[in-house]
């Protein structure tokens, strides 16, 4: 890559940054983010509007001959990254990126749908599946209805079309059936900003979209590609709660002094700063993997993956504590960032799961073959 161009990436990548961000900054109020805790999702349809239709991020991955944008991963990994420092209650990840991940590997027009911002679309798979085989399998029957459940699904919410695995002779097939023809049932979250369904689909008719010969493939991208750019949205979880305790503690005074200047709290924050930009660092090479299709993308998703949500935790967590009593109160934000850091723990394979995916690809071998 010449100099020119990567200078040209660097460019586009900090525009839309401060797209995403000034948006954010004037339409995801805190408070109002708060109130989805009491049943109140008022505002994520205007902010997806705002995003998916003004910004044009539904269809960021979307070539442009299919109607979309033509991002890369990189881009949707500042998207990300983003809509974590804001805890933004919008379906980015589930629709624009892990849905559309599976329609790209099929020709159906819901692609271009998808890529205009006119439907929002989410797999039918629990928000811990990490693999093909931990997302359910539908039936097909003779009259080409489809039926099936799957539990705790993220984004079949804020979703018109909902993608289901159908196990076939000649492999996967993957169904679209109207989000209004199934039985959607919301289910109490840790995180109520990406709030899980209970998803019942009875004899529904259905659109193939992705042939069974690609089908598996599919979802295995899409899962893969999920879990390295959510990363990113730890990583920018972690960099909130740093840049806002640090500031909070330049400020506070204690026993006449300023706190951030007592010796213990600038170590511990030397060291969250540490393993916050480490968070940040897998997070982009696991998305630059992703765009430049490099081999070493499972290596790099693994390792983003099993790294940034712990240290999204730990983040919000040292927030919490070093915030003190205020950190504890419903109208302050941290507690919204570690219930997402929490959440986003067990979202598509959690830190141990990657961890043994990762000793797998780097040739370990399983950890009691380690021990032995």
């Amino acid at each position: 890559m010449s100099d020119d161009i990567l200078l040209l990436d660097i460019d586009t990548e900090a525009a839309l940054r401060h797209a995403v961000r000034d948006l954010l900054a004037a339409q995801c109020d805190p408070a109002a983010v708060a109130r989805a805790y009491e049943g109140d999702r008022a505002l994520t349809p205007g902010l997806w509007k705002a995003l998916a239709g003004d910004l044009g991020l539904a269809g960021l991955l979307i070539p442009e001959e299919r109607g979309g944008a033509g991002g890369s991963a990189r881009d949707a990994a500042v998207v990300l990254e983003e809509l974590g420092r804001s805890v933004a209650p919008v379906p980015f990840l589930t629709s624009s990126v892990i849905a559309a991940t599976v329609l790209l590997a099929g020709d159906s027009d819901l692609v271009g749908k998808l890529a205009g911002g006119e439907v929002t679309v989410a797999l039918v798979a629990p928000f811990t599946a990490a693999s093909p085989d931990t997302v359910p399998s539908f039936r097909k029957h003779a009259d080409g209805r489809l039926s099936g459940s799957a539990t705790s699904v993220a984004g079949v919410l804020d979703a018109d079309v909902l993608l289901v695995a159908v196990e076939t002779a000649s492999g996967t097939e993957i169904h679209a059936v109207p989000a209004a023809s199934a039985t959607v049932t919301p289910v109490v979250s840790l995180d109520m900003t990406r709030p899980l369904a209970d998803v019942v689909v009875d004899s529904v008719p259905g659109q193939l979209v992705v042939p069974a010969d690609a089908g598996a493939a599919a979802v295995q991208a899409a899962l893969r590609t999920g879990a390295a750019l959510l990363a990113s949205e730890q990583a920018g979880i972690a960099a909130w709660c740093l840049e806002t305790t640090v500031g909070y503690l330049r400020m506070r005074r204690q026993f006449g002094r300023v706190v951030g200047g007592f010796q213990a709290l600038k170590h511990r924050l030397a060291d969250l700063f540490v393993e916050v930009e480490a968070a940040a660092a897998s997070a982009r090479y696991a998305a630059g993997a992703i765009a430049a299709g490099d081999p070493d993308a499972a290596v790099g998703t693994a390792v983003a993956a099993a790294y940034c949500a712990d240290v999204a935790v730990k983040s919000a967590e040292e927030a919490l504590q070093l915030h003190g009593g205020l950190g504890m109160t419903w109208e302050y934000p941290v507690h919204l960032y570690l219930k997402r850091a929490k959440a986003d723990q067990l979202g598509l394979g959690s830190p141990g799961r990657h961890r043994a995916v990762l000793a797998e690809l780097v040739a370990l071998g399983s950890p009691a073959e380690t021990r032995s």
